[in-house]
């Protein structure tokens, strides 16, 4: 990525901006934000911002005009350090202050030799696009493009950890109440009764509770062969012998028509 973006900024070394401070940079800067006062302002931003835009690095880079604005999203992204290395972008405070509030100006860094950095600027003397070797005592830190793409990865990845997500219903849980009949809970339930109902009604089947108050008589008889029951009728009661009648000791012998005279 450090590659990518110096190389593209070394093809612009020796741009001079134009009379009235009117720079390619800035009527870039100004159709892309819509907004023709960037046209002839201060261009050391929008040059990296055009840079960033030619390499295909905007996202990692960023798109300001204002220095302290685009430290503040490096800062944001967890790309702001205090150690230069190729390819960062460097933010000076000519004052000599460590808040971002205080930032100036902005550059790219080339190399670091020893205690100081060979950078790309624009805008350097109000005029020119060229490379400067610096101290770091002006510098409030360096924005790291690396860094933010590095983010920008764990975050996506981060996102993807479940690759089928859920599919979303399509109505509000519990809109329809017959959604419970549905739950596990629900379904166990109705397993329980049904088999409770049909082991009373089979246990019913199997025993003939007696009715006290129906004569004996008057029911059929139930009689199991097998597992079956079969009802028959009731066998009428059969006619005995006529009762003799008593006759006291002593007493006449009633005659009785068939009997012979003696």
């Amino acid at each position: 990525m450090a590659d990518k973006l110096l190389k593209t900024v070394r093809k612009e070394l020796g741009y001079r901006e134009k009379n009235g401070q009117h720079t390619k940079f800035g009527h870039w800067y100004a159709e892309r934000v819509d907004d023709p006062q960037y046209k002839n302002a201060p261009w050391c931003d929008m040059f990296l911002a055009w840079a960033a835009d030619k390499a295909g690095l905007t996202e990692y880079v960023g798109q300001f005009a204002w220095t302290p604005s685009h430290a503040v999203w490096f800062i944001e992204q967890d790309a702001w350090t205090r150690k230069p290395e190729p390819g960062a972008l460097v933010f000076f405070d000519w004052k000599g202050g460590e808040s971002y509030k205080g930032i100036d100006h902005v550059g790219v860094v080339e190399r670091v030799v020893g205690g100081k950095i060979h950078t790309i600027e624009a805008n350097v003397d109000r005029v020119w696009l060229k490379r400067k070797v610096r101290d770091t005592d002006k510098v409030v830190g360096y924005g790291l493009p690396r860094v933010v793409k590095a983010n920008a990865e764990r975050i996506e990845i981060r996102e993807t950890e479940q690759p089928f997500p859920l599919r979303e219903r399509a109505d509000k849980p519990g809109s329809n109440p017959l959604d419970v009949i549905g739950t596990p809970v629900a379904l166990l339930l109705i397993m329980v009764v049904t088999t409770v109902v049909v082991a009373f009604r089979l246990a019913g089947r199997r025993r003939v509770r007696p009715r006290p108050w129906n004569a004996p008589s008057a029911q059929p008889e139930i009689e199991r062969i097998g597992p079956q029951y079969v009802m028959r009728d009731p066998v009428p009661p059969q006619p005995g012998p006529p009762a003799r009648e008593s006759v006291p000791v002593g007493a006449p012998r009633r005659r009785r028509p068939y009997d012979r005279e003696s």
